[in-house]
């Protein structure tokens, strides 16, 4: 075998054992007894060791060093183990360890924190993970900004800096539409109660009708939806309120997008290093686009009104367009996952802000309530009224995933530019959405974009199936139009 074969067939065992890993994670969120917590954290520790082993085995030195690529397939593959390669050997086996089982045991004691709204019982826990992360992204950034080291992780290229910029041209626009649309007043709502089962019902065929593979997948409940996985087996879960359908609908609309995207990277790059997505910013891209730009949209919303309404009857809406003007009502409420179009980018830029300082070592971590709540009031008028409602709504921290936050901006940027050009693409998408029939679509995203898994970089992979190179005008523009028409603007 050359040395790219046995390099590839090396990298295939290490993508499977993190495929492996990733399950562990996903059995801890959705079935795992609270009990086993302990125990699953020194199982993830165990075997974040042994996936250290492996990519920073001095053997892919060696391959790297004399492997030629067959294609360009091939030289996509290097340069991601290559990255993998350079990063992790930054990174002490004794921290890669130590941040898997920490972050483990965190993610419990986030949810029973958050049950219970209890600040104090979980920062002890957060200043660990902060603590470790800090130390990570020093030895990433060997002698740079931390902070820039851990973005690189979920979005290659980008950096602080450069997201601090388009948040600060996005965030006039942003403001200036909010405070039209609140003065303009709230449209009417959802009444009543909607049962656990016939969410579920719903939300299953949601899933079928935006293309989840179910021979591949499977959905579950958790305190935090998430999707998981990738190739033959990606799970998705959502999270019921049997007064807010939405929250169920929604994310699971969004969990598809995500679960889309890795079920159709092409079957050739499975257990391969660009057997993934680019990047968290462009998952982002589809999963957004997915739940947004398609799934409240005026035309899908109009079949899913006639769905509701055969499934729970009357809920105070009495026509499509009013349940449109639901779907996307405006207001300014403390949940980020649950916000809407307008509100959402505000929500992770406040965390942007918030979580660079605190790596950076500008704030700490027992001041970070006061600093959530202080900047929560300024951003949207509204004093935090319980700490489920504000600093320990969002498990990313627990899990150390600073440096995420921001790519869900960034997604719905590079989502902005691809259904503007999708649009310009396909005709008559809106009759066919009418019809619950989003596959012209869906088939567009996956030809265009996510069958190339990580072939291509990020913004590369974007401004190829756009034709333009991404910016934030699209998205802006998307969002002034859409909502300027609902509220009369």
């Amino acid at each position: 075998m050359s040395a790219y074969d046995d390099l590839m067939a090396f990298q295939r065992q290490t993508e499977a054992l993190g495929q492996v890993a990733g399950r562990l994670g996903w059995d801890q969120e959705t079935v795992m007894p609270e009990g086993a917590a302990g125990q699953r954290a020194e199982e993830i520790g165990a075997l974040e060791s042994v996936l250290h082993a492996r990519r920073t085995d001095p053997r892919i030195a060696d391959w790297l060093a004399t492997a030629m690529a067959p294609d360009a397939v091939g030289e996509a593959q290097l340069r991601q183990i290559r990255r993998s390669y350079a990063r992790t050997s930054k990174v002490p086996a004794r921290l890669a360890e130590e941040i898997a089982r920490v972050t483990s045991l965190a993610q419990g004691i986030w949810a029973a924190a958050r049950a219970k709204e209890d600040v104090a019982g979980y920062l002890p826990t957060l200043r660990q993970v902060v603590d470790l992360k800090r130390e990570e992204g020093a030895a990433l950034a060997v002698g740079g900004d931390p902070y820039d080291a851990l973005v690189d992780d979920y979005e290659p290229g980008m950096t602080g800096a450069a997201i601090a910029a388009m948040f600060d041209a996005m965030r006039p626009r942003l403001v200036a539409l909010r405070s039209a649309v609140l003065a303009a007043g709230a449209p009417k709502g959802l009444v009543g109660r909607f049962e656990t089962e016939g969410q579920m019902a719903l939300t299953r065929e949601l899933a079928t009708v935006f293309g989840y593979d179910w021979n591949r997948g499977r959905i579950d409940l958790a305190v935090h939806p998430f999707s998981s996985g990738s190739g033959h087996d990606v799970r998705i879960t959502t999270r019921v309120n049997e007064v807010d359908p939405f929250n169920c609908f929604y994310s699971t609309i969004h969990e598809v997008g995500h679960a889309a995207y890795e079920q159709g990277i092409k079957a050739d790059y499975a257990l391969t290093p660009i057997g993934q997505g680019a990047s968290m910013g462009v998952h982002e891209s589809q999963s957004r686009s997915y739940e947004n730009q398609l799934g409240r949209s005026r035309a899908f919303t109009g079949w899913l009104f006639g769905r509701m309404s055969e499934v729970f009857g009357d809920f105070g809406i009495g026509d499509a367009e009013g349940f449109y003007r639901a779907v996307n009502r405006v207001h300014a409420g403390y949940i980020r996952t649950e916000a809407d179009e307008v509100h959402y980018n505000l929500h992770v830029m406040m965390r942007f802000d918030l979580e660079r300082a605190l790596i950076k070592g500008e704030l700490d971590v027992g001041d970070l309530e006061s600093a959530w709540n202080d900047r929560f009031r300024a951003d949207f008028g509204v004093a935090v009224d319980r700490p489920s409602n504000g600093i320990l709504q969002d498990v990313h921290w627990s899990h150390g995933l600073f440096g995420y936050f921001p790519t869900y901006t960034l997604g719905n940027v590079y989502a902005g530019c691809l259904v503007k050009a999708l649009r310009s693409d396909v005709a008559g998408l809106d009759v066919k959405m009418a019809q619950g029939d989003v596959s012209a679509a869906t088939g567009w995203l996956r030809d265009r974009l996510q069958r190339h898994g990580s072939l291509y970089l990020p913004r590369e992979v974007v401004a190829k199936a756009c034709g333009f190179e991404p910016s934030e005008g699209p998205l802006l523009d998307y969002l002034e139009a859409k909502f300027g028409d609902i509220y009369g603007l």
